[in-house]
């Protein structure tokens, strides 16, 4: 399948992942919430990893799961306290910077290049997210709207902490698609996540068994989330595989378009309007990555 369509897929699971787990684990430890959704996707594919078992892998590839690893578990702990304590319009924007700084990373770290067109897209994407935030609360002079976001990283930890999670995302997109270059994109999706739902576990759930009980008192919510973050994953690195991974990663970020609408449906959140007016900026950024 065409990386674009799965890139999309990717993005409505993860912006429904986020929507339930804020909806109904919202007061949950984000030690708890790190369980449901790394551990329990490495459990649901697991089965397919044990059919499919990888070779034997070289010492770099196990080097950048060494790394890799305990960067995705802090970027869950901060991105889950960002979106469970404070609202979804003023922390998920601020992923948008991530596909600005993978078009860094992926230079560095996989020697790719993007177009003129591709970089004007990526910044039109990174420009949405931004305004997003512009013009929050008490309005005031186009500069001082502008400016709002920039505020609301001082102001509110939530934006901070989101902030840091573009940044280690920039870094483990990038990475982990340096390690792919040794198994196919299935095969390396169900072992990363296994060996992520494992260090997860060992973390948080071997020295409190008690933490396990949320998998019992919430059975339906735990495995809605699993699944769709189990959906994220997989169409996650089918799509970047075969594209730029800073052209798949600034379209995943319209996960952040989802996102709004979530924030206003189920949480009452305000600025709708401004919200989808900034979005467009972000289409027209995803269809200059997109079209041929």
């Amino acid at each position: 399948m065409h990386w674009f369509p799965l890139t999309l897929a990717c993005a409505f699971a993860l912006a429904s992942a986020d929507a339930l787990t804020k909806h109904s684990l919202g007061r949950r430890d984000t030690r708890d919430l790190a369980l449901v959704r790394l551990g329990l996707p490495g459990a649901l594919l697991l089965p397919w990893l044990l059919a499919h078992p990888p070779p034997p892998l070289p010492s770099e590839f196990w080097a950048w799961i060494a790394v890799l690893l305990p960067a995705e578990v802090v970027a869950m702990l901060l991105y889950q306290r960002a979106i469970r304590d404070h609202p979804l319009a003023l922390t998920v924007p601020y992923l948008a910077f991530t596909p600005v700084l993978v078009a860094a990373t992926g230079w560095v770290v996989l020697g790719e290049t993007v177009s003129a067109r591709g970089l004007a897209g990526i910044l039109l994407v990174t420009a949405g997210g931004w305004l997003l935030n512009a013009g929050g609360p008490g309005g005031g002079s186009p500069w001082r709207r502008a400016v709002a976001p920039l505020r609301a990283i001082w102001d509110n930890p939530g934006s901070r902490q989101m902030l840091g999670v573009a940044a280690i995302y920039a870094f483990t997109s990038v990475g982990g698609k340096r390690a792919m270059a040794f198994l196919d994109p299935p095969q390396f999706a169900a072992l990363y996540f296994a060996l992520l739902g494992l260090l997860t576990f060992l973390l948080f759930a071997a020295t409190r068994p008690a933490r396990l009980r949320v998998f019992a008192e919430q059975p339906a919510a735990c495995l809605g989330v699993g699944v769709l973050m189990t959906v994220m994953v997989v169409t996650h690195f089918l799509a970047i595989a075969t594209v730029e991974a800073a052209y798949m990663i600034a379209v995943k970020r319209s996960s952040l378009l989802f996102g709004i609408l979530y924030g206003a449906l189920l949480f009452g959140e305000r600025h709708l309007g401004r919200h989808l007016a900034a979005g467009a900026l972000m289409l027209a950024g995803v269809a200059l990555i997109a079209l041929p």
